[in-house]
């Protein structure tokens, strides 16, 4: 039997909500928000590791992961060096991060995920997958997907653990210079 395509319906214009934030802070002079990009840093460290548990049971996966974890935290890095850090009157202290960066590491991933969609759903549709036993593989049963999904963690993890130690060495010498 096909599967109804309300559910997704549903589930499409609120992904593209959040993909829309993702890259709306992407560009533009952003507010530092200790605490959320505390929660940030937490939460993508737990997904990165409920992923890598997948990794006990195909190496491969954890190998496509570690490998885009590596390169997103390099990429992170980059990111760092490229943002400017300022003080605006009504918003407090402030980042303007590269905007090309985070958009284009979102796009990646949607772009991938889009394909891995393009793929299993007409699985999903045909009466064959339906039978118990036949069910397509997940979005992460692959290495390039979980690749990807390691690149972003990796890369938002180093990037707002980044933010936070170079706002503290920031708002020192913003400290230093007001006492001089």
């Amino acid at each position: 039997m096909p599967i109804h395509p309300s559910p997704y319906l549903v589930l499409l214009p609120l992904l593209a909500l959040v993909v829309w934030r993702r890259l709306s802070r992407s560009f533009g002079r952003q507010p530092i928000r200790r605490k959320r990009m505390l929660v940030r840093i937490v939460i993508f460290a737990v997904v990165g590791a409920l992923l890598a548990l997948s990794g006990w049971h195909r190496p491969i996966l954890a190998e496509g992961l570690l490998g885009g974890v590596l390169t997103g935290g390099a990429i992170g890095l980059l990111g760092l060096r490229l943002t400017r850090f300022e003080t605006d009157p009504a918003r407090g202290d402030c980042y303007v991060p590269h905007p090309w960066i985070g958009a284009l590491l979102t796009v990646l991933l949607l772009v991938r995920l889009g394909w891995r969609l393009s793929v299993w759903w007409p699985l999903l549709q045909s009466s064959s997958a339906a039978a118990p036993g036949m069910a397509p593989e997940g979005y992460a049963a692959s290495p390039l997907t979980m690749l990807l999904v390691g690149l972003l963690v990796g890369y938002y993890v180093t990037y707002y653990s980044g933010l936070l130690i170079h706002h503290r060495r920031f708002q020192r010498l913003q400290q230093g210079a007001s006492t001089v």
